[in-house]
């Protein structure tokens, strides 16, 4: 292991103790020390993180909810103190020597393929990627595509999401020629019903074939007189990431049921697909579902299963959709080897 990332290490687990020992009194606050552990943890450079942190700069909300009102369950000492419990680490050195970074799994198919021959990897759980981390919310899709690429990766398209929760990665199966000739809200509706149709019979969750309470992080609650979604009445009451190890795909994904709901990109043309090098990318699409989900089941979640054309935008709109719930989380190609 090189000196530089023996020093991150030890950087990551100071920064974690510091900021344990004072809570953050402002989201400006909370953002610089998370990007702070951001950065001893993923290795990134001056660059990189310049990068990041002026996106975070451009918008107010941006961070893992607002300080004045949140109410996490769980806090993340508690959570790494339950995974020691537990006997759980999250480190992988053979998805690092695939991936080429920390806490990313490979996609694949199993039934025909090893994880060593996949061509593309996706973040082990939602931005910041960080075991026992809260998630980022009140992100718009285009500043989620924009942090990807920050850190040199990508947003990741619809099916790669579905994929890495269901336990294969199958081709694309986007029916693109339901989409020619009408709108964008059209084209959505008719593609998802085609696919929804196409998938129902073998549908399932990240950790098994039947809904489950209690597996994932999905037993929180809203903050008392939320109602539209606002910064100042919705407290993004969330957990650790990696705080519910059984919520787990067959690919190594965690927390893509429960905890927030995450932007992904849904390509209406094979010219919008991030997996082929697309950078204006197609239309948003809101996958997996969110912390109350125990108790307020508002919409399916099972693994192939695509969401209507809510709030919908371009994912580069810099108008695109975010709220209190809606977090991300990135895929990365890999070189051909």
């Amino acid at each position: 292991m090189s000196g530089r990332r023996v020093l991150a290490g030890a950087m990551l687990l100071l920064l974690t103790c510091t900021v344990s020992a004072a809570a953050p009194t402002s989201n400006a606050e909370q953002n610089r020390a998370m990007l702070q552990r951001l950065q001893a943890a993923h290795d990134l450079s001056p660059t990189q993180m310049k990068r990041v942190e002026a996106i975070f700069a451009g918008n107010f909300a941006m961070g893992q909810g607002n300080p004045a009102i949140v109410r996490h369950p769980m806090t993340p000492a508690q959570c790494r103190e339950k995974l020691e419990r537990q006997g759980i680490d999250y480190a992988n050195p053979e998805f690092e020597r695939i991936c080429g970074g920390k806490f990313m799994a490979p996609l694949y198919d199993p039934n025909a393929a090893t994880p060593d021959r996949a061509q593309a990897c996706i973040d082990q759980f939602e931005f910041p990627d960080m075991p026992c981390e809260y998630p980022v919310i009140w992100v718009k899709a285009r500043e989620a595509a924009e942090i990807c690429a920050a850190e040199g990766k990508r947003l990741c398209d619809a099916h790669e999401w579905e994929g890495a929760c269901q336990g294969s990665l199958e081709p694309p199966d986007y029916r693109f020629d339901l989409a020619a000739g009408v709108s964008p809200n059209f084209a959505v509706e008719r593609m998802r019903a085609a696919h929804n149709r196409a998938h129902a019979a073998t549908k399932r969750w990240s950790y098994g074939p039947e809904y489950q309470r209690g597996v994932c992080a999905a037993g929180s609650s809203k903050s008392p007189g939320c109602q539209g979604g606002g910064w100042t009445q919705c407290g993004s009451n969330t957990y650790p990431a990696g705080s519910f190890p059984d919520c787990r795909s067959p690919l190594g994904v965690y927390d893509l049921n429960g905890n927030a709901a995450e932007h992904m990109n849904l390509p209406l043309s094979p010219s919008q697909m991030s997996s082929t090098g697309s950078t204006t990318l197609g239309y948003t699409e809101m996958k997996g579902s969110w912390f109350i989900f125990d108790t307020y089941r508002a919409h399916e979640d099972w693994c192939r299963w695509r969401a209507p054309y809510w709030h919908g935008s371009r994912v580069m709109d810099p108008h695109s959709h975010s709220n209190y719930h809606l977090g991300f989380r990135c895929c990365k190609t890999l070189e051909q080897r």
